[in-house]
């Protein structure tokens, strides 16, 4: 495996943000089970995306979400971090929870509502700003239950001048990530609901404004590469929420509903060049860990992200596009079965090796002892959930 430098360069420089939400009590809609351990506050959160980052060496950032990471002093936050080897990722607004929001938050037929929940927007750029994030991550519930309910029309109005708001309050070297998802909670009509009204939107803001693909928010039978080929070529993709969903709802563990689907993502990655840094695409974890340990559910999915990552890169793009000139449908096809088929176990070991880090993360933890002794440590006090 030590004849693939390029590859190990990659895979090197690819980073996997986790998302602070994922290391406290969360779940399905139905109920979250609590777990031993988990973090009380903002800064544990962060003490255990850290412990992912040491044992994978690819998970340098971890998200936020506001408010339930909220804390008095943020550069304070940042700093805090920064000396555990990390910095403070995308910034995600929540403007879904509050009963206010019952009606839709920037969509709401409520000037009141709408002027608050663009004030929450606006103050997670403030956020931004004291830590150094380069990401607004934002999604919206809103949407109606029935026909007739308020006006689609009307609805997407109020989004325009909500989401033009925010893009003339970023700074230079901020962007707005616009998610989509196609239903839920909104059962008749999502206001944003599909990668296309998201990447509308955001040609009409302008340059900082840009797609997030959550992997978990698409119809049955929807062809994800495709959405990413196109939002590449277009310089549109800002990135992504890894997840999976094996019915309706989404944030299981990424790779966990069909990994050949994460393949084929990550192949139109590799080949649009998504993986250079310059692209600009984020590569986000978004996901919820209810019967499954969060720290280790998290590194495996770190893992899962490089394994696909690692045979997308073994793609012979030469005999490949060789095989499509040609119409050679099944060599080409064939091109990308092989490399699937192909362990990259072994070169992902080799390259952690390397790295100085363990070859096997997962075991790496389980000897560290950390589990154990936050199970310890964290006795008392409210733990962190989804929610808080």
């Amino acid at each position: 495996m030590s004849d693939y430098p390029a590859v190990k360069a990659a895979l090197r420089a690819q980073h996997i943000e986790t998302p602070s939400w994922a290391f406290g009590n969360s779940g399905t809609r139905f109920k979250v089970f609590q777990q031993e351990g988990v973090p009380r506050d903002a800064y544990e959160k962060i003490a255990d995306a850290a412990k992912v980052h040491e044992f994978t060496g690819v998970a340098p950032s971890v998200a936020v979400h506001i408010p339930w990471d909220t804390v008095d002093d943020y550069a304070e936050l940042a700093r805090y971090a920064t000396e555990r080897g990390v910095a403070i990722g995308a910034v995600n607004p929540n403007v879904f929870q509050d009963d206010d929001y019952r009606l839709g938050s920037v969509c709401n037929p409520d000037p009141v509502v709408r002027t608050k929940a663009l004030t929450h927007l606006l103050d997670c750029v403030d956020i931004m700003d004291a830590t150094g994030s380069r990401d607004l991550s934002i999604w919206l519930a809103d949407g109606l239950n029935y026909p007739g309910q308020d006006s689609i029309a009307d609805r997407q109005g109020r989004l325009e001048e909500a989401l033009a708001a925010v893009h003339d309050r970023l700074g230079e070297h901020q962007r707005m990530l616009l998610e989509y998802k196609f239903f839920e909670p909104a059962f008749y009509a999502t206001d944003v609901p599909d990668w296309g009204t998201s990447y509308a939107h955001c040609v009409e803001l302008g340059d900082k404004a840009e797609v997030l693909v959550d992997t978990g928010h698409h119809a049955p039978g929807t062809n994800i590469e495709f959405i990413v080929a196109f939002l590449l070529r277009k310089r549109r993709l800002g990135g992504f929420h890894f997840n999976s969903r094996f019915y309706a709802d989404d944030d299981l563990m990424v790779g966990a509903a069909d990994p050949y689907q994460l393949f084929r993502i990550m192949v139109e990655i590799v080949l649009g060049g998504g993986l250079d840094p310059n692209s600009g695409v984020a590569f986000m974890l978004d996901q919820c860990h209810n019967i499954e340990p969060k720290i280790p559910a998290l590194i495996r999915s770190v893992m899962n992200v490089q394994e696909a990552t690692a045979k997308a890169l073994l793609v012979d793009a030469t005999a490949l596009g060789k095989a499509q000139r040609e119409g050679d449908v099944l060599g080409a096809n064939g091109v990308l079965v092989d490399a699937f088929s192909t362990d990259v176990r072994p070169l992902l070991a080799e390259l952690r090796e390397e790295q100085g880090l363990d070859p096997d993360p997962l075991a790496a933890y389980r000897r560290s002892g950390y589990a154990e002794r936050i199970r310890n440590e964290r006795v008392g006090g409210a733990a962190a959930g989804w929610g808080a």
